[in-house]
C-alpha cells in the first residue's frame, strides 16, 4: 500500500499535504502526531472512505478509485475508537455481519467465530450479549474479531485503545501486540500516544499539519529527532510523569 504525494482538503482546511509513504508488508506502522496532524485522515484514505484531491493510493501498484473501493474494502479490517458496534445487534451478530450479507456456509462462519474467540479471549456468553452490557474492553475485543472476520489482508485501527481507562489499555495493548505478532498481517494504526506507538510499532510515522515530519523505529524519535518539533512532541509525553514523581 502507498500513499503518493497525497493531498486532501476540507473546506480551506488543508488535512494532507503532500504525504508519501508507503505501508510495509506483514508490520506495524503507526500514524502518529497530534489532533490535527492527519493521521485519521490518512487511515480513511488508505482504507477507500475518502479519496484525495491530488495525488491518490495504490495498492498493489493499482489506483484506488471510487470504482474498485468496495473490492478492497472487502480485503481490509477496520476498527474505530470505542468499537463502533451496532447496539441492536449481539457480539455476534455484529461479528458474523458481513460473512452473513456474503453469504458465507454458516459452518464457515461457525469455525471462525470459534477462531477468533480465542485469538481475543471472549467466551461464548459473552458473544450472546449486545454492545451496551460489555466492558469497554470487550466492545473492543468484539470490533476486533469483526474487522478479522473475513481474514483480511491488512487490519487498519483508528485510535482502538483511546476511550479505555489506563489498566484496561495496558492489558489490551500487551494482547494487540501479541496477536498482531500471531497473524504476521499488514497493520495501520493511528494513535497520538508516544508510547503506544513504540510498543506496537514497527515503523512509526509522525505527521504535523498535515505533513510527514520524520518517519523510522522509536529509537530515530527519541535519539536523532528530525527537527525541534519531534523534540517537543516527545518531551511533552515525558513531562506530565516526570513533574508526578517530583
Amino acid at each position: 500500500m502507498l500513499l503518493r504525494d497525497v493531498h486532501k482538503l476540507f473546506g480551506p482546511v488543508a488535512a494532507l499535504r503532500g504525504v508519501t509513504a508507503e505501508i510495509r508488508p506483514r508490520a506495524t506502522t503507526v500514524l502518529l502526531g497530534p489532533s490535527g496532524s492527519g493521521k485519521s485522515t490518512a487511515l480513511k484514505l488508505l482504507a477507500g472512505l475518502i479519496f484525495a484531491d491530488r495525488g491518490g493510493v495504490e495498492i498493489n501498484g493499482r489506483a484506488l478509485t471510487p470504482a474498485n473501493a468496495l473490492e478492497h474494502r472487502r480485503r481490509l479490517g477496520y476498527v474505530i475508537q470505542e468499537g463502533g458496534l451496532f447496539p441492536h445487534l449481539t457480539a455476534r451478530g455484529n461479528v458474523i455481519l458481513l460473512a452473513r450479507y456474503l453469504k458465507r456456509p454458516r459452518r464457515e462462519i461457525d469455525r471462525r467465530i470459534a477462531e477468533l474467540a480465542d485469538l481475543v479471549d471472549l467466551d461464548a456468553s459473552q458473544l450472546e450479549r449486545y454492545p451496551l452490557a460489555l466492558s469497554g474492553g470487550q466492545r473492543q475485543r468484539v470490533a476486533l474479531m469483526r474487522a478479522l472476520m473475513l481474514d483480511p489482508d491488512v487490519l487498519l485501527l483508528d485510535e482502538p485503545l483511546g476511550a479505555l481507562d489506563p489498566l484496561i489499555r495496558h492489558d489490551l495493548q500487551a494482547e494487540l501486540r501479541a496477536i498482531f505478532r500471531r497473524l504476521d498481517k499488514t497493520v495501520v494504526l493511528v494513535t497520538h500516544d508516544l508510547a503506544e506507538a513504540a510498543y506496537l510499532g514497527d515503523d512509526i510515522v509522525l505527521l504535523r499539519d498535515g505533513r510527514i515530519v520524520q518517519r523510522g523505529p522509536i529509537g530515530d524519535l527519541l535519539n536523532a529527532p528530525a527537527d525541534p518539533f519531534v523534540c517537543r512532541f516527545v518531551n511533552a509525553q515525558r513531562q506530565p510523569l516526570g513533574e508526578a514523581a517530583r
